[in-house]
């Protein structure tokens, strides 16, 4: 699946991170890192992840 996050909504807040650490994390700068070709078999965590986010930057769409 491919996971695209709106990189001027987000606002670090990390629960991304918390749902689906295999695909979100944060780097040294504390910036947000994520794995934008995720495999199906996380789904489960990333879609947990993307309804978690307060601000709704994360989406998901079916691998291309």
């Amino acid at each position: 699946m491919r996971v695209a996050v709106d990189m001027k909504l987000c606002e670090s807040h990390g629960q991304c991170v918390f749902a689906a650490p295999q695909v979100f994390s944060f780097d040294d700068e504390e910036y947000l890192v994520f794995e934008p070709e995720a495999d199906d078999a996380l789904r489960d965590q990333v879609e947990k992840a993307a309804a978690a986010c307060p601000v709704r930057a994360i989406t998901l769409a079916p691998a291309s």
